[in-house]
């Protein structure tokens, strides 16, 4: 049995490499200690601070919009600084280390052309204000109103409660149609007579239905005017003006009024319809 072995046995004094195990256990373990304090509360106060700066700017009555892009994009910012702080704690230099993750991140940009793409749009939607949370649009090929625009993508929800999530630059990419931008909208519909009905009382009937829903705006008033001679009808354009959130309780409500309004002034809505005439051909 070796002296060392001996004195470890006897209890006697330590050997050099478990002093010097014990020596780096002390401080590297201090060390790593450190940084995960550090983590842990660099990661509760980043969270702590990023809620407390959205509820400043909620009670400033900030844009939506610009609330959840700033919170999003301040979150990412803060951790990235604690995780660096936590790697300083642990004697790791971070210039070297920032050195290669920027060498790193321009290959990985690289691969993620698409990603730095979005987050350009969602930049530029922010500076712009194309729309804003809680608007309806039409944009990157589907509909909604908007929940939510990220660093990355931007939610819809659309008519029939669907979470929709576009990436940025798609949304950018095309057309975007706000159809709360102005305030007000235009409630496209037709309403057809046969030709054997009185235009002018057809015509009394569709005003006095639209100056009778008091959701119809005066300002600009209604149009009401025939538009076309049909095959089989006479048909009115009736394109009363409301507001957003009125729309589509206009649509279907004007729609049902004006039929029922018809049937109480008997004026015939027609229906396609075809007169087959039977010749009878005799044999000489």
């Amino acid at each position: 049995m070796s002296t060392n072995a001996v004195v470890m046995a006897t209890g006697g004094e330590p050997t050099p490499w478990l002093e010097k195990a014990q020596t780096l256990g002390v401080e590297y373990g201090a060390k790593i200690i450190g940084a995960l304090l550090v983590l842990l509360v660099g990661m509760w106060l980043a969270k702590m601070v990023t809620k407390g700066i959205v509820k400043l700017m909620e009670k400033r009555k900030v844009d939506p919009t610009l609330i959840s892009f700033c919170s999003s994009l301040l979150s990412v910012t803060m951790q990235i600084f604690v995780i660096v702080a936590a790697l300083e704690k642990l004697d790791i230099k971070t210039t070297s280390f920032i050195a290669i993750l920027g060498a790193a991140g321009l290959a990985i940009g690289l691969a993620l052309q698409g990603s730095l793409a979005n987050f350009a749009a969602g930049v530029l939607m922010i500076i712009f204000k194309p729309f804003k949370v809680g608007d309806f649009i039409e944009a990157g090929g589907t509909m909604g109103s908007v929940l939510e625009i990220g660093i990355f993508t931007t939610i819809l929800k659309s008519p029939d409660n669907k979470k929709i999530i576009i990436p940025n630059a798609g949304v950018t990419g095309g057309n975007i149609t706000n159809f709360n931008a102005n305030g007000t909208r235009r409630v496209d519909l037709t309403a057809g007579i046969s030709y054997g009905d009185d235009i002018d009382k057809a015509k009394a009937a569709i005003n006095a239905v639209l100056a009778a829903d008091a959701r119809i705006l005066k300002d600009p008033a209604p149009t009401v005017a025939v538009v076309a001679m049909a095959d089989s009808s006479v048909n009115f354009v009736v394109r009363p003006w409301v507001k957003c959130a009125d729309y589509w309780d206009v649509y279907f409500g004007a729609t049902e009024a004006i039929k029922k309004k018809f049937d109480a002034e008997d004026i015939t809505i027609p229906f396609p319809q075809r007169d087959v005439h039977i010749y009878e051909h005799k044999e000489a």
